[in-house]
């Protein structure tokens, strides 16, 4: 049996709970179309919009009430792997249901392992939360506040997003697979932590990337095919410009060139390249795909999206 890790985007499950309860239903069917063609199934799911948001509540409280205890940026993730992750797992046991199917589904409360000198903490990239003109921004910054702007769409707060090492709860994952359940893992790029001289794990102030992790626990479940499901069909050559051109299937050298040549938006399709091209290259006959969230049952034949292969 094919074993397929699944990436969600956060911005695709909307920025208010009533907007993702919507979002989860549209891709619970997409996911069970795929579980339909009995595949074993891993979904991961960014957090970009709710975690920022989650912060930002926190962080308001606290100027409000100064007794009101400092929420983490680790346990803001943490936070969003469990309300996000239910939604998830709802919306695809209920889709399961309705076609006659069962099969269990479960959040895991995940962790990454990050380098404590990752260079990413001395420059923080990662946009989250909420979108502010240049004008509101400029007023945050001059608060102290570290924004930058996201591809065009806005000014957004940044944290370090320093490189997966590891996962810690990949085993616990794979248990599940074998007994036949679909899990969710990797919540957010999942909750970054760093190891102390005891050997102890430790919560890190930073967002991974989730497209990152996701192609580092594919690569540790030994999966044939990494989907980072996008908002747009293909990734492309020259977007959004009079010449753009859909990039349908490459090798690793080829799309490290698009790379290499800044064809692709930071912050937005380049870390979904970096990290299909991570994954293809991890080991022979795997490839990576990205593709539009309801275009799965045509993801696998090759019918849309951008193939990448070792």
């Amino acid at each position: 049996m094919k074993k397929i890790v699944l990436a969600l985007g956060g911005n695709a499950l909307g920025n208010t709970l009533k907007e993702q309860k919507v979002a989860v239903k549209t891709a619970a069917k997409a996911i069970v179309d795929l579980i339909e063609g009995d595949l074993e199934i891993v979904i991961t799911h960014g957090n970009g919009p709710q975690v920022g948001m989650i912060n930002l509540a926190m962080e308001t409280a606290q100027k409000y009430d100064d007794s009101f205890y400092h929420i983490p940026m680790y346990t803001c993730v943490a936070m969003t792997q469990g309300y996000i992750g239910q939604d998830i797992q709802n919306a695809i046991s209920e889709e399961l249901a309705a076609r006659g199917m069962s099969r269990p589904v479960a959040t895991v409360v995940t962790q990454t392992l990050v380098d404590a000198n990752d260079p990413a903490f001395d420059d923080p990239t990662k946009p989250i939360g909420a979108f502010y003109t240049e004008e509101e921004a400029k007023v945050l910054i001059e608060r102290g506040e570290q924004l930058k702007e996201d591809s065009g769409r806005g000014w957004r707060h940044v944290v370090a997003s320093p490189l997966p090492i590891d996962i810690v709860e990949s085993s616990t994952v794979q248990v599940l697979l074998d007994a036949g359940h679909v899990p969710i893992a990797g919540g957010g790029g999942g909750i970054a932590v760093t190891k102390n001289s005891q050997g102890h794990f430790e919560g890190a102030s930073a967002v991974v990337d989730k497209d990152f992790v996701s192609a580092k626990l594919a690569e540790i479940l030994n999966a044939d095919t990494l989907i980072i499901l996008t908002a747009i069909d293909y990734a492309y050559q020259n977007f959004e410009q009079p010449n753009q051109e859909a990039i349908v299937k490459v090798d690793v050298e080829e799309a490290q060139k698009y790379v290499d040549e800044g064809h692709f938006a930071p912050g937005s399709m380049l870390p979904k390249v970096q990290a299909a091209i991570s994954f293809a290259k991890s080991a022979p006959g795997r490839q990576a795909i990205i593709a539009k969230l309801d275009h799965a049952q045509d993801i696998l034949t090759g019918k849309t999206g951008t193939t990448v292969v070792g």
